[in-house]
């Protein structure tokens, strides 16, 4: 997480000097309707990524990138006039430096950012059975104690 805020930092540093700086009017957003948007498709796009490049029903899916591409396209239509559409802490960052947003607003990018992906994950974890087992597996106390260590 610390590299990808580091390499948007950067390359919004990259595109001021490359554009020399222009006015811009940084995006104020109505904070209940911006932490429902970015809530709502910080979840679409990290359950789209946990079932279609992680989970094991998917593996050999060639063509994950095109799920996870348009998640992002349509989030960003449909509600990056709400929140600017950052979906990911460090895209906020990314934006803020440039001043598409103001830094007062980073505060919502990060709650409902990671409260998006926590609750994607759980349940990614509830619906997908098979990675349950998987799990109840590795922590098995009939395994062998090295089996268990590997994972």
């Amino acid at each position: 997480m610390i590299f990808q805020v580091m390499g948007a930092v950067l390359a919004a540093l990259v595109v001021k000097f490359l554009k020399g700086g222009g006015a811009v009017v940084p995006l104020q957003p109505e904070t209940i309707p911006a932490l429902l948007a970015e809530f709502l498709f910080t979840f679409a796009l990290v359950y789209v990524v946990l079932n279609v490049a992680t989970a094991k029903s998917t593996l050999g899916n060639s063509f994950y990138g095109l799920a996870i591409g348009f998640t992002v396209l349509v989030g960003a239509f449909s509600v990056g006039n709400i929140s600017g559409g950052a979906f990911n802490p460090a895209v906020a960052a990314g934006i803020s430096v440039l001043g598409l947003s103001s830094w007062a607003n980073i505060w919502i990018y990060l709650v409902a950012d990671f409260a998006g992906a926590a609750v994607a994950a759980g349940a990614f974890k509830a619906l997908n059975r098979a990675e349950r087992e998987d799990v109840r597996r590795l922590q098995s106390r009939d395994q062998p104690r090295e089996k268990r260590e590997v994972a």
